[in-house]
């Protein structure tokens, strides 16, 4: 188990940070009044409590130094798990304090557990098309969620369990296939064989209630890729197992739905068909399986989708947007300062302006087409050829919406969609695709470019707001409803915290912020 000593004190910083930005910013029940002074904001709980902290430390996508601390009424806190502890507010602060207790041990592990630079060949240039680099970078992404402060929350999973499974300790996991009798398995799209890949965990976890599941003796070696339980074998980089792990991790419990086994074929074909012109590549779900419980019903624990990866060309590498802003393994710094070095002579505009030059017409695109991608760090991909963002991938559509009523009034046929994924509301599909793509898919490199820089971000923004304005130019008038949307007073923001402590965890909530792309 490797020292956490070193590492811990920073943990507890970026945790707190993520919390401290989540009450200043987030429309949490309890908080009376928000104030700034000088260079640190006053919060003002209902109850008459009192926080104040740096107002920088509470800005999205902040670096938080070691040592940082929130002080309430006379106390200085540098423990977010702490610190939730005593705060007096409504609905579940023990259960978050126990997830961001949690969260800051994962972190610190997850630190602790990474080599030092090496100082040789820069790690775009080492991995240009290479089918296995993706998973080398998703497993740059050490940190986690750049916003929640559950960024490394794994409820159920042991410390031992993540050095054994989690991405950023970058092991090799055999996924055991178990054969299932005929009668008790559900495929869909393409098909699967009764046999279900199943993940150590839930060989370890879940298996014993269900011995009519068989070992083949087949073991598929397999890296993980950001989201721990997607893994990518290693015969065949391209070919991705998404599996069910029954551990909470940031906000919810990673099982595999039965609406996901039933959506997943369906729907990946439907966005690659609207996104085909656009040139998005759409990572298919070629099938999908899970085995049935004695009444018929998918378990949600033992279930699979088989996701086909796009192989990157010579000289190309495919990597998340959050990758971006990860550490570089050869210097440390964030990867995307690779890419302007090599694409850009190290002026970081024109990447900005060409990595929004892909985000933003595929993404409201798409939206005025009757598809919002949920299109944060993890799910929306970009390439990058000699550093230059040369095109763009999205993978796993359970957090989309679609819209039957726009695909109709666009002559898409619309399939049989199963769960929550449909939807004619305006501002639920506006929502959807603002917070992920704009908010934070554009926003975290633009603050990782600013900070790295010294680039004013109003700057960089502006460069987005132009190829929004060229885009809704181009669009027809049906398009000027979002137009208004994409470029009005505030920006949503899903509001973890305030859902991690609501009776149901997961119904959306969405925090207003000022919005960069407003004039």
């Amino acid at each position: 188990m490797p020292n956490t000593d070193d590492t811990l004190p920073g943990a507890r910083a970026a945790v707190l940070a993520r919390l401290w930005g989540a009450l200043v910013r987030e429309p949490l029940p309890g908080v009376a009044e928000r104030r700034v002074y000088g260079t640190d904001v006053l919060v003002t709980l209902a109850s008459g409590q009192r926080l104040m902290g740096s107002a920088a430390m509470a800005e999205m996508f902040a670096v938080a130094p070691e040592g940082l601390r929130i002080a309430l009424e006379t106390e200085r806190h540098d423990d977010p798990a702490a610190l939730l502890r005593a705060l007096d507010l409504p609905g579940h602060p023990r259960r978050l304090a126990e997830e961001v207790a949690d969260s800051v041990v994962q972190l610190a592990l997850a630190r602790a557990g990474q080599p030092g630079p090496h100082r040789g060949t820069p790690v775009l240039d080492a991995l240009a098309g290479r089918a296995d680099g993706l998973a080398v970078l998703e497993q740059a992404v050490v940190d986690g969620h750049p916003l929640h402060p559950c960024c490394r929350t794994r409820l159920g999973m042991s410390q031992a369990e993540s050095l054994a499974y989690a991405p950023e300790h970058r092991p090799t996991v055999g996924l055991e296939v178990f054969t299932v009798p005929a009668r008790r398995w559900l495929t869909t799209g393409a098909g699967l064989a009764p046999r279900l890949p199943v993940h150590p965990w839930q060989r370890e976890h879940v298996l014993s209630a269900y011995p009519f599941l068989k070992p083949t003796g087949e073991k598929i070696a397999a890296r993980p890729l950001m989201s721990l339980r997607t893994l990518a074998a290693v015969a065949d980089p391209t070919r991705h197992y998404k599996t069910s792990v029954d551990v909470q991790m940031t906000s919810a419990v990673r099982i595999v739905s039965p609406a996901a086994v039933r959506n997943g074929p369906v729907v990946s074909k439907l966005l690659a068909q609207l996104g085909a012109d656009l040139g998005l590549s759409v990572w298919p779900e070629l099938a999908a399986g899970a085995v049935l419980d004695e009444s018929g019903q998918p378990l949600r624990s033992l279930a699979v989708v088989a996701r086909r990866a796009a192989r990157p060309g010579p000289n190309e590498v495919i990597l998340p947007v959050a990758a971006l802003s990860a550490p570089s393994p050869a210097d440390g710094r964030p990867l995307l300062c690779e890419a302007v070095t090599s694409g850009y002579g190290g002026h970081p505009a024109g990447f900005v302006a060409d990595l929004a030059g892909l985000i933003v017409p595929v993404l409201l695109t798409l939206l005025h087409r009757g598809v919002a991608l949920e299109a944060h760090g993890q799910n929306l991909l970009v390439t990058l050829s000699h550093g230059r963002p040369t095109g763009l991938s999205y993978r796993d559509i359970g957090g989309i919406r679609v819209s039957p009523q726009r695909l109709r009034r666009h002559g898409a046929d619309v399939p049989a969609l199963h769960g929550d994924l449909a939807t004619d509301d305006p501002a639920q599909l506006r929502a959807k695709v603002l917070a992920s793509g704009i908010a934070v898919a554009l926003g975290e490199p633009i603050a990782t470019v600013s900070r790295e820089y010294g680039v004013d971000p109003a700057a960089l923004w502006r460069l987005v707001r132009d190829r929004v304005e060229a885009l809704y130019d181009a669009l027809p008038p049906s398009a000027a409803g979002d137009a208004r949307a994409v470029l009005g007073d505030t920006l949503p923001l899903k509001a973890t915290t305030v859902m991690r402590l609501a009776d149901d965890p997961l119904a959306d909530v969405w925090a207003a912020l000022p919005n960069p792309l407003a004039q």
